[in-house]
């Protein structure tokens, strides 16, 4: 099983962090002091896991779905998306390889992703999930660890689609269309 030192260590902090929220929320005694720790833990935890905090001085990036919903229908190479508390709906069915690979990373934290591709396009699917669900194609699930899934067309030695998915305590389908 593969995964990367950050991975875990950043969905530890996220625990953490949860669980003094948790603990704090559903118990009568309620120190505002626990809950800024609780805070802190998550943000610590996104920043192991992802190089940096995700939502800085409230901005939310166009790459970045935060607590709401978004699809996108074409994405750019070499771009990493988020999806954190929302869902973010990514279509790959019309990508053009003409121009070569086409690189994508995909993250999802407390949240669902889907992702749709088709069989024609030449595709190779990397997911590592910690606490959450990555669905396949042709049966591969990952629940904690890591899978991979490539299209009948695909090819080592030809221009692909190449997409890399991280899921913390989420979700991730990947669909046929």
């Amino acid at each position: 099983m593969k995964m990367g030192a950050g991975l875990f260590w950043g969905a530890m902090l996220m625990v953490i962090g949860i669980a003094l929220i948790i603990k704090v929320v559903f118990n009568i005694d309620f120190p505002i002091f626990k809950v800024l720790v609780g805070v802190f833990f998550i943000f610590l935890g996104l920043k192991v896991l992802f190089g940096r905090v995700l939502i800085p001085e409230g901005k939310i990036g166009p790459d970045e779905t935060i607590f709401s919903e978004r699809v996108y229908e074409q994405t750019e190479n070499g771009k990493e998306y988020n999806v954190i508390f929302g869902k973010g709906v990514y279509d790959f069915t019309n990508v053009d390889l003409s121009k070569g690979d086409h690189h994508v990373k995909i993250n999802t934290v407390f949240g669902g992703s889907t992702i749709r591709i088709s069989e024609d396009i030449p595709t190779r699917i990397e997911a590592d999930a910690v606490f959450a669900g990555a669905e396949l194609p042709g049966g591969n699930t990952a629940v904690f660890g890591t899978t991979s899934y490539t299209t009948g067309s695909y090819r080592s030695d030809s221009a692909a689609l190449y997409i890399k998915t991280g899921v913390v305590f989420g979700g991730i389908q990947v669909v046929n269309r």
